[in-house]
């Protein structure tokens, strides 16, 4: 146990699904899982463990943000063994090409967090997907004709950034497609600690257009990115 988790040791499988809400974390046990179990409920940060097509998986709710992921990261890997770890989540789309309901998957996280500048001393570091889980993921959404974009996804500390759009600026030119706030996070502990880690995102609200779906458009698009998550995980 952890100060954060009161999960015991084998309780998570070796894959496990990280999104950000809580109740979403419940969703996906009570709509996916068989046999859900659950694991976690430190702060209300709900974890599951059950099967799905007769595999183990799991999902943690990580909170918002790149701080509070790190923490349930860290600790699901060196205190509960886990290898695979697959955000769900959802981002602001940075490009006229990424519709809403489209899936982001990024390849590379460029983030202004200096959970990630500080570590580096002069490096700047890339945060980078796992190749076997993006294959594995980009192959997936082909067979079942998903509208998907793979490539560089933004993970901003900062949800209300005072020059609006303008901040993105750059990153928009040289090609981000999304923003949210959790990817460079994820993948750098997943390089550091030597495990494989993926982002999936569905583009809920164009910061582009100002195209954004409704509360029916949302759920029937997550469920299509969820079952997505959970066919890589337990292939992983």
């Amino acid at each position: 146990m952890t100060p954060h988790n009161s999960a015991k040791a084998g309780d998570y499988a070796d894959s496990v699904l990280l999104p950000g809400d809580p109740l979403r974390a419940k969703w996906i046990a009570e709509n996916f899982f068989e046999d859900a179990v659950e694991v976690n409920a430190v702060r209300n940060c709900l974890g599951y463990t059950g099967t799905y097509k007769g595999q183990r998986v799991s999902v943690q709710a990580t909170g918002m943000g790149q701080p509070s992921l790190s923490i349930y990261v860290h600790e699901l890997i060196n205190f509960y063994g886990v290898k695979n770890l697959i955000r769900v989540g959802t981002c602001g789309g940075l490009s006229e090409k990424v519709a809403v309901r489209d899936l982001v998957i990024a390849q590379g996280a460029t983030t202004d967090s200096t959970l990630v500048k500080d570590a580096f001393g002069p490096y700047n570091f890339a945060p980078i997907a796992d190749f076997d889980l993006l294959r594995d993921c980009v192959a997936r959404a082909e067979v079942a004709g998903l509208n998907y974009h793979v490539g560089n996804m933004v993970s901003s500390d900062i949800f209300y950034h005072d020059d609006g759009l303008k901040s993105y600026e750059a990153v928009i030119r040289h090609g981000a497609l999304g923003v949210e706030m959790e990817a460079a996070a994820l993948y750098t502990l997943a390089a550091r600690f030597g495990v494989k880690a993926l982002a999936v995102c569905t583009m809920t609200d164009s910061l582009i257009t100002g195209a954004a779906l409704s509360a029916a458009d949302r759920q029937s698009s997550l469920r299509d990115m969820v079952t997505l998550a959970l066919d890589v995980a337990i292939n992983a």
